[in-house]
């Protein structure tokens, strides 16, 4: 990718791990995360109701197991919010020590779910589940640590939280109230700062009210750790309690702990440029780091987005900096122990009051509703604050499975009439759930009339396709007509999926006498185009606002909206024979005009040059083949720079199958390259690129595998592009 604008600075690049790359990004950003870890960790675990010391020891073990073995390089792992609910429970229930066991047996159970590489079936559950078990966890979170900020002693549940507060505000702890207020108020305006977010909030908010803390306020409660704390580690135990209660207990820590390490680990990902996490070793990772935290007393570990995105921000640049992180904090607990005993409750109960609410985000609730799953995820969120964590996940679940079959089940059955033509659309997945409909409105046609079926469905099984035929032969049989496109209907009881995906496929696959003809084709798109004609009314009335300019070959095999994945509105495209942009004054008015337009009138974001892979173009200027004389001759004139670059560049490799490639495909890999060049020689590119508004960005789709590749200006020269992230600023610079 070509850009003249650094990356931002929350896109570090991991890299190999050397020591110059350790010391100059890794230390300090292991040094940020351990400042931020170590409230975190007393806050979780006063809320949670175990030892405070059991907080310190799964951040030490988050840092250095999972950090070494885990699959996410740059996730931080430790004892996290999305647990404290669950963790608090398995206390009241079996106690510290049993509770550790369960951690323990936890670990080992996403251990073989890692290695049986089932464990990225996690996050196949429903975004609206996952994101209301959160937020009902933030919720009840921040309740009852609002209590521990009033000066008071948290409840057992959300319910009792509720019904005591009352009384807790009546109660006078001024001091307490003071220290959390004065931590709530520095959280929230901290991050509005200017030039200071590098350091975190929480760190600045605990150090400040434990300073004023210690100055003026001598009778707040405060954190109490054991004297030493190597001997007060509490080992792990054998829970005393039903079966069934202790399986239950070591799936849920398993399975909460997986869901909220793998989310965070995809994440992380979208922060970074760099390799994707292998989710079943971040798997094995954090199973490794639970068994060995409740081996040591500690609480369960999972991926901690907080932490995580800090450690991004900071500028680590590979899993050394959640290593170190992990070894700070034990050494700072060994050697200075007793600088933590400053800290007051109230304070850490401020954080946890804060991230407790920064786990409902406004965000997931617009995305949510817009996509129509507000529902289901209002019922976790109730469900796991009223009812528990189990109990709410199952009832979100449940809601979500009903409504996935109503609408699987579900199809629009309508018919019109117009000069003695019916019309019956059917639309949606048509099953045996629907058939009664179906045949309701089959039956209401009236005899020996003329009908059409447009039938546009993502699977027909054989009850539905059973009601249609019975039906249209007894239509036949009556007198009436009936005209029905067989393509589609043999693709939707075979689910095809290509077909899903390509609306035209049927033109693709079929012999050159079954083709159907262009009207055909513009007959069956505005039969279908309801859906879109609002957007294209309003990109009607509103004009084109485009984010890209597309320069691509005039090959019919490319289409650009389909690689991209884009739609209408969304680029801005040229194309020619060759993806060519000839240098500024070659007298291509055509080119040129484009080129200024896009830039100067639509403020484009970027210009992507695409070539190809069996370029016709490209095997012409090879072979020197275009007739003499004409207007193609011309054209590929303009050729002769790429083949001066192609010559002096060595062999490129396909990035995905080590293949060379051919001397035509090297050429227009090449080709790409003095395009993006000739860009620059337009003032209008190159004074947005010097000022950040623009990007220049060179693809080449290989045909055959259906994939497209970003060009580089150096070895490897062709990069994947779901892997694109992991070459910053690479391709074709000034």
């Amino acid at each position: 990718m070509s850009t003249s604008h650094p990356p931002p600075a929350s896109s570090s690049v991991p890299e190999r791990s050397t020591w110059r790359s350790v010391l100059h990004h890794d230390v300090p950003a292991s040094l940020v995360v351990f400042l931020i870890a170590i409230p975190l960790s007393l806050g979780i675990a006063a809320a949670s109701g175990a030892p405070l010391i059991a907080g310190l020891v799964a951040a030490v073990v988050g840092g250095v197991v999972a950090g070494a073995l885990g699959g996410s390089p740059l996730q931080v792992s430790g004892p996290a919010a999305g647990l404290t609910v669950v963790v608090a429970g398995l206390v009241g229930q079996f106690g510290w020590a049993a509770t550790a066991g369960i951690t323990c047996a936890a670990g080992l159970l996403q251990i073989l779910l890692g290695v049986t590489r089932v464990g990225r079936l996690a996050l196949s559950l429903s975004p609206a589940v996952v994101h209301g078990m959160l937020a009902g966890i933030g919720v009840t979170i921040a309740v009852q640590q609002l209590h521990v900020v009033l000066g008071g002693k948290a409840q057992s549940s959300l319910i009792a939280n509720l019904g005591a507060l009352p009384a807790q505000l009546v109660a006078h702890h001024p001091h307490s109230v003071l220290v959390g207020v004065l931590t709530v108020a520095i959280l929230l305006t901290w991050p509005r700062l200017p030039k200071v977010k590098m350091v975190p909030a929480p760190l600045v908010a605990v150090v400040a009210v434990t300073a004023l803390a210690a100055a003026f306020l001598t009778d707040v409660t405060r954190v109490d750790l054991p004297e030493q704390p190597l001997k007060e580690l509490v080992l792990p135990a054998v829970p005393d309690g039903a079966p069934i209660e202790i399986i239950t207990a070591v799936l849920t820590v398993a399975l909460v702990a997986s869901v909220e390490s793998l989310l965070s680990a995809v994440a992380v990902d979208k922060l970074h440029r760099g390799k994707r996490s292998n989710l079943d070793r971040e798997l094995i990772g954090q199973g490794a780091a639970n068994a060995v935290s409740g081996a040591l007393g500690g609480m369960p570990v999972t991926g901690v987005i907080v932490r995580s995105s800090t450690n991004v921000a900071a500028g680590a640049r590979s899993r050394a900096s959640a290593i170190l992180h992990g070894i700070w904090i034990a050494a700072f607990v060994l050697a200075a122990g007793a600088m933590l005993e400053l800290i007051p409750m109230a304070a850490l109960a401020g954080v946890l009051l804060v991230t407790g609410l920064r786990l409902v985000q406004l965000a997931h609730i617009r995305t949510l509703r817009k996509h129509d799953e507000l529902l289901v995820y209002v019922v976790t969120a109730a469900g796991v604050a009223v009812l528990g964590l189990a109990d709410g996940v199952l009832i979100g679940l449940a809601l979500a499975i009903v409504r996935v079959l109503y609408r699987l089940a579900r199809a629009t059955v309508t018919t019109t009439e117009e000069d003695g033509l019916w019309t019956i659309r059917i639309r949606g997945t048509l099953v045996f759930l629907g058939v009664a409909s179906l045949v309701r409105t089959l039956r209401s046609i009236p005899e020996a009339a003329r009908v059409r079926v447009d039938l546009d469905v993502h699977h027909l099984d054989h009850a539905a396709y059973e009601a249609i035929e019975d039906w249209r032969r007894g239509h036949l049989a009556r007198g009436g007509s009936v005209e029905l496109n067989r393509v589609a209907f043999r693709a939707a009881m075979r689910s095809d999926p290509a077909r899903r995906l390509l609306p035209w496929h049927p033109q693709v696959v079929a012999e050159p006498d079954q083709r159907v003809s262009m009207l055909d084709g513009i007959r069956e798109f505005e039969a279908s185009a309801d859906p879109i004609r609002p957007m294209l009314a309003k990109l009607a009335a509103d004009g084109q606002r485009p984010a890209q300019l597309f320069i691509t070959c005039a090959d019919s095999r490319i289409v650009p909206n389909l690689i991209t994945t884009t739609g209408p509105g969304d680029q801005f495209c040229v194309r020619n024979v060759g993806n060519l942009v000839p240098p500024k004054g070659s007298n291509s008015s055509s080119v040129d005009a484009a080129i200024e337009y896009a830039v100067d009138v639509l403020g484009v974001k970027s210009i992507v040059v695409c070539g190809h892979s069996h370029c016709g173009a490209a095997a012409a200027a090879l072979e020197a083949n275009a007739p003499a004389g004409t207007g193609l001759q011309n054209w590929l004139r303009h050729l002769e720079p790429s083949l001066r670059r192609a010559v002096g560049l060595p062999d490129i490799v396909d990035p995905a199958t080590g293949v060379k490639l051919s001397p035509a495909d090297k050429l227009s890999v090449a080709n790409v390259g003095v395009q993006l060049a000739n860009l620059r020689s337009f003032a209008c590119v190159r004074e947005a690129e010097d000022e950040g508004r623009l990007e220049l960005i060179g693809l080449w789709f290989d045909l055959r595998a259906a994939a497209a590749r970003l060009v580089l200006d150096r070895e490897p020269y062709l990069v994947r592009a779901d892997e694109e992230l992991a070459t910053a600023g690479s391709s074709f610079k000034r």
